[in-house]
């Protein structure tokens, strides 16, 4: 039996292939270091596992939850968002549950795109947001990501008769791979771009509250207009540890929560009630953990950078995430330079153009294995490659 055109014209997932190259090096006996997923290595905080074994015992929360998740955990997204950001959302209309950011950025082409539609991508960018465009049948339209315009799109450029047909526009700041970050002052030239071309931008926030240096990045939510063209996604994967618990939330727009909510409801059955008291607990309780993590993966960040710099990179230290994304040296391909880095130094990195087409020309490493492990990784790299060129 021949599989759907849709799956037959899917890439590998990115991280998939990375698994796949950890597993077979370490099959061979070879001790890998792995700096490429980013998958946060610290623990979940005590209070938010106490709470989830609490409410594992109450037989209510044992049958089928709502698709669009409790009304308290709404509430708490809500105050969350009114707390850091001063964004008023209604929970009953303007906040949806999702299973982890991941889930609702890939079913919300679902809701938008036809045959033929077109959504505009970041490129590099996280890969979901072109692959639900295609799952949906539609043609993911490359906004380039570069160095020289701060890895932000240029919406100039963007031709009109592409943006008149466009349905959604996703963006992701602080961004995943770039580590690049948006104002304000860019989030309301996206209002002002939706607004013309009637289009939907869709905000993947997951990175918001892993910034460093004093730095804190704004919400897309807080741009005047921004709730009249758009929605945000975001989750308590990144902040508080919590990658695989796989809860999260899209707030905003009234009609695009309750489109994102409707299709839900025909294809999942909601997140465990358990997992969301618990990351209620996370997002209403002690936020001092939140300085704890933003400390650690500032330390990692230093030392990945001057680790670098010291071996012939200039790279600047990123304001926010939990990357490094550093241009490959001269005579490489990202992926030949990933696999001079694992092969020789037993060290994995992430090539860029597993990103898109313009991230050839860099690598990313995440930042989330023990410092320890991290002055190995550079310390083995020193002495595989020596001083590079660019």
């Amino acid at each position: 039996m021949q599989e759907a055109q849709r799956i037959r014209e899917l890439p590998p997932y990115l991280f998939a292939r990375i698994e796949k190259k950890i597993e077979e090096a370490r099959e061979k006996g070879i001790d890998i270091i792995s700096l490429g997923i980013g998958d946060p290595d610290l623990p979940t905080s005590e209070h938010i596992i106490d709470k989830l074994v609490e409410q594992a015992h109450n037989p209510e929360n044992h049958r089928y939850p709502t698709s669009v998740g409790m009304l308290s955990f709404r509430e708490a997204v809500a105050k969350w968002y009114k707390n850091l950001y001063d964004v008023e959302l209604d929970p009953k209309k303007e906040v949806v549950s999702l299973i982890g950011s991941k889930e609702g950025i890939g079913h919300i082409s679902f809701c938008y795109v036809d045959p033929g539609d077109i959504n505009l991508v970041p490129d590099p960018g996280y890969p979901v947001y072109g692959i639900g465009t295609l799952l949906a049948g539609g043609k993911p339209y490359t906004m380039p990501l570069t160095k020289e315009n701060g890895f932000l799109p240029d919406l100039k450029a963007i031709p009109g008769d592409i943006a008149k047909k466009a349905k959604l526009m996703f963006l992701n700041y602080p961004n995943n791979p770039t580590g690049a970050v948006a104002d304000l002052n860019f989030f309301q030239e996206v209002v002002e771009f939706a607004k013309s071309y009637d289009l939907i931008v869709c905000h993947d926030a997951a990175y918001s509250e892993i910034t460093f240096d004093g730095y804190r990045a704004p919400s897309f939510l807080q741009t005047p207009g921004a709730k009249e063209v758009g929605i945000e996604f975001n989750s308590v994967s990144k902040p508080y540890n919590m990658t695989g618990w796989r809860i999260g939330w899209a707030c905003g727009r009234p009609d695009v929560i309750e489109a994102l909510g409707r299709i839900k409801s025909n294809l999942d059955s909601g997140a465990f009630q358990a997992v969301q008291y618990a990351a209620i607990a996370a997002l209403t309780g002690p936020q001092d953990c939140l300085d704890e993590v933003r400390k650690i993966y500032e330390e990692r960040r230093d030392i990945i950078v001057e680790g670098l710099n010291s071996l012939g990179w200039n790279l600047e230290k990123p304001k926010a995430t939990f990357y490094i994304w550093a241009p490959v040296p001269k005579g490489y391909t990202s992926a030949e330079f990933a696999e001079l880095v694992l092969d020789k130094a037993g060290v994995i990195i992430t090539p860029g153009n597993g990103y898109g087409e313009y991230g050839e020309g860099f690598f990313r490493i995440a930042l989330t294995i023990s410092k320890e492990r991290m002055q190995e990784a550079i310390q083995r790299m020193k002495e595989a490659l020596g001083k590079v060129e660019f």
